[in-house]
């Protein structure tokens, strides 16, 4: 734990200012000179209460780096005294905090455990409103910097050659291998990982971010540099809204493709729905958040809002469900990270035996994906995302990697559950390709 002990008092200096992708453009640019920055973009989804359409945290007043172990202790501290705005990441070998169940995996791209800090400068975008707020900069001063922003150099189309890291045959095993252990009653559902990696990537990350967004725009997007180490997501999912006390949770579980022909589109969709399978894997993990949130809420205050519902994203419709509670007095944010963290939609059920099974199946670490990127304010509200969607970076070894995984249960085909990986593959990595043709 790090920087000034005390902070001065934080305020904000408002601009009228219209939305638009410029403005977002510039406020990225400006924010990618330090060597901490966090942009968070809703990209105009207003469903699912989204406070602001964008966020922009960039260089640390303070900051506290977690390790699995005493990282919740080293966080819930951190959090009580900071009494501002907080930034950061929850990287996937927190469960040993949160389940009791050890990573034994680092991070690849070199993202610690996890990380937050109060921002030096806070830019909050509304519809028709720029507000801003820095510890060592007028605001007047920000916004002219921001305006006068321009991107880096050339756009950078040559794709990566990526190495998956298990062969068709070995993944069909190791399916096989998870279903027996579904068969003989040791879980339910076990979401499995592979990655996808790629040596000696000279890139620019914004310029990647960009193209990503620009393909799949999603309204839990981030952008994070921490350092030498960036995640570019491109998120659909939140893991937990905070306001008012109220605890929101949206697991994903169900995916079907988009089609240009509005009928057959819903026809997918509606298939998506009505579809046993999906629907079978959405409610165990619905019954999972709403175990985990009993745990910190008032009893009898968790219920499902909304069970089954499909959304249209721009290429494929998810299946979403909303869980509510409202959280015990006394309790606040990191309460909730401890209760319900690693989310149930990238686990499984039960999360202690699935965790377990994952450090033993999946062959390197998940790092920061699947965990999540979000923010508190000072009176404690918080918005956190599910890193999924996503490139991780780091740029001084030029190390790229993108995991995808999927729900794996006893009636799950292996070889199909394999090529849908594929499929989810071939989405991250068409980012070239579209910006190649762009």
């Amino acid at each position: 734990m790090t920087g000034s002990n005390t902070a001065p008092s934080r305020s904000f200096t408002r601009y009228a200012l219209p939305v638009d992708d410029t403005i977002k453009q510039q406020m990225l640019n400006w924010g990618n000179q330090f060597n901490i920055c966090c942009f968070m973009d809703n990209h105009g989804y207003q469903a699912g209460a989204h406070s602001y359409e964008c966020l922009l945290a960039a260089g640390s007043w303070r900051w506290v780096k977690l390790r699995a172990g005493s990282g919740l202790d080293l966080l819930q501290a951190f959090a009580a005294h900071a009494g501002d705005w907080l930034f950061g990441h929850l990287g996937f070998g927190l469960q040993q905090d949160c389940v009791g169940v050890s990573n034994r995996f680092g991070d690849a791209v070199g993202f610690p455990d996890g990380y937050f800090f109060v921002p030096e400068h806070l830019l909050l975008l509304t519809p028709d409103e720029l507000s801003i707020s820095s510890y060592s900069l007028p605001a007047d001063q920000v916004l002219r910097q921001v305006m006068a922003s321009r991107g880096a150099g050339p756009r950078q189309t040559e794709a990566p050659t990526f190495a998956a890291t298990y062969p068709r045959d070995e993944y069909i095993r190791l399916i096989k291998a998870l279903q027996a252990h579904i068969q003989r009653g040791d879980c339910y559902e076990i979401n499995f990982c592979q990655a996808f990696t790629a040596q000696g990537v000279q890139m620019d990350p914004v310029q990647v971010y960009r193209d990503l967004c620009r393909l799949s725009p999603t309204p839990f997007s981030v952008y994070y540099k921490l350092d030498d180490s960036y995640c570019l997501c491109a998120s659909p999912e939140r893991y937990f809204r905070l306001a008012n006390r109220r605890v929101w949770s949206e697991p994903i579980k169900g995916t079907a493709a988009r089609d240009p022909d509005p009928a057959i589109d819903q026809a997918l969709a509606t298939r998506l729905r009505n579809d046993p399978k999906e629907q079978a894997e959405n409610v165990m993990i619905v019954d999972l958040v709403r175990n985990d949130l009993s745990r910190v809420c008032q009893p009898g205050s968790v219920q499902v809002e909304e069970l089954f519902g499909v959304y249209p994203f721009p290429r494929v419709h998810q299946m979403i469900s909303t869980v509510t509670g409202l959280l015990k007095a006394g309790l606040g944010w990191t309460d909730v990270v401890a209760a319900s963290f690693p989310m149930g939609s990238m686990t499984g059920a039960p999360k202690k035996r699935v965790l377990e099974l994952i450090g033993q199946y999946e062959r390197r670490g998940r790092g920061l994906f699947s965990g999540s990127i979000g923010y508190v304010d000072p009176g404690g509200h918080a918005d956190f995302n599910v890193v999924i969607r996503s490139l991780q970076y780091h740029r001084a070894t030029g190390y790229l990697e993108y995991l995808v995984g999927s729900g794996i249960t006893g009636y799950a085909d292996a070889a199909h559950e394999y090529e849908e990986c594929l499929l989810k593959a071939a989405a991250i990595r068409s980012v070239w390709a579209s910006a190649a043709q762009s």
